[in-house]
């Protein structure tokens, strides 16, 4: 074997519908050992912030689980959950614990649905000794701009009458005043980053609302509803707190909660993929290594834009590590992936069938694409070359 191929690191996202990343990283690492015996293999299972994100984030770089009894999106009593990782000097939240549609079944309304309990995971978290809270949004079933959130870390939104209330979808527009004072101490003084692959603005045809809100339960009315609210949260912030997030990019995620973690914590909002590399020290990893395999279930424009894929390629090009993508489609264009890092591009798809004909075989169909390279790559490594 080439000496140069005794290190490899696995940085998949997860095959949506078919496989988690975590079990993409496992056929993976399972076919490196079968051909590369004593191999070095670095996994780092990627989640996008949404459902999965704290899990991820424990297997790449090691932590603890930790469990929270907070409110749900009709502030019921549930018990959700954050992830501390770095001896416990940061925190790793994925919004969906606590506001995610898993939790509201069938009864969908982003007009009376809360991110408080989300707000109680950032306060546990600082509380506990986390100077750092990575916040992942992604599957909510709110659409409150995150005002549920900011109200449980300590934040107070006042009506016309001066009354103190926890503003959710349909009353936003009724927040008259916005007291920071209030805001927890820890959190005060600790780095937010908040995990946003989508680059929505706030309102608008392009906004949270309209995009995002009929999954949620919100018909054409109720979508020109929220939308004003939106509006309207928008420009209260800007009086009150003297932050125009209208138009920041990321800031219709989530029900409007990317505008909302800029606007009452300083948040960064920051691809997710960018802030997994930051977190496992990924350009350092990056000595030494021969080969970086990366994928996702579907390649296309979109993926174009940042998202794991060509994130990963970016940071390997700089160190001129070559990456190859293992997919489930490879759709159009995709010829800018090569200029962005990317050597090769891979379909783990075998016969030309629907999607649900074929998801229960896409762990065997991903085992035999990366042995079938791996014959390549042995051929073409070979001392007798």
């Amino acid at each position: 074997m080439n000496r140069t191929l005794k290190k490899f690191i696995l940085i998949p996202d997860s095959f949506k519908g078919s496989m988690s990343s975590l079990e993409v990283c496992a056929v993976m690492e399972r076919v490196i050992c079968r051909r590369c015996p004593g191999a070095e293999i670095i996994s780092i299972p990627v989640a996008d912030g949404g459902e999965g994100s704290v899990d991820a984030f424990l297997a790449a770089c090691g932590g603890e689980k930790i469990t929270v009894p907070v409110k749900g999106p009709y502030m019921e009593d549930i018990g959700a959950f954050y992830g501390i990782i770095d001896g416990g000097a940061t925190a790793v939240i994925e919004m969906a614990a606590a506001a995610g549609l898993p939790l509201v079944g069938e009864a969908l309304n982003p007009a009376k649905t809360t991110t408080y309990g989300v707000g109680q995971l950032m306060a546990a978290a600082a509380r506990r000794g986390c100077k750092k809270i990575i916040m992942g949004l992604g599957g909510s079933a709110t659409n409150d701009f995150g005002a549920g959130a900011a109200a449980a870390c300590g934040i107070r939104f006042l009506d016309g009458a001066g009354k103190d209330f926890v503003p959710v979808g349909e009353t936003l527009s009724r927040i008259a005043r916005i007291d920071p004072a209030g805001l927890l101490p820890e959190l005060a003084g600790a780095e937010i980053i908040t995990m946003c692959d989508i680059d929505n603005p706030l309102y608008g045809i392009n906004g949270a609302a309209h995009v995002f809100g009929p999954q949620k339960g919100a018909g054409p009315a109720m979508v020109e509803f929220l939308d004003g609210q939106l509006c309207a949260v928008s420009e209260t912030v800007k009086r009150e707190l003297g932050v125009d997030v209208s138009l920041q990019p990321g800031a219709g995620a989530a029900g409007g909660m990317g505008g909302g973690m800029a606007a009452f914590f300083g948040s960064r909002l920051q691809m997710g993929i960018e802030a997994v590399l930051d977190t496992v020290h990924f350009d350092s990893l990056l000595s030494g290594t021969g080969l970086v395999f990366t994928g996702e279930g579907k390649i296309d424009a979109q993926s174009l834009r940042g998202k794991v894929v060509i994130g990963v390629a970016r940071r390997a090009k700089k160190q001129g590590v070559p990456v190859l993508a293992i997919v489930g489609e490879i759709g159009d264009p995709i010829e800018e992936a090569y200029s962005q890092g990317v050597s090769g591009i891979f379909s783990i798809i075998r016969t030309a069938r629907p999607f649900k004909e074929i998801k229960d075989r896409s762990t065997e169909s991903l085992e035999l694409t990366m042995d079938n390279l791996f014959r390549v790559i042995h051929t073409l490594s070979s001392p007798e070359r």
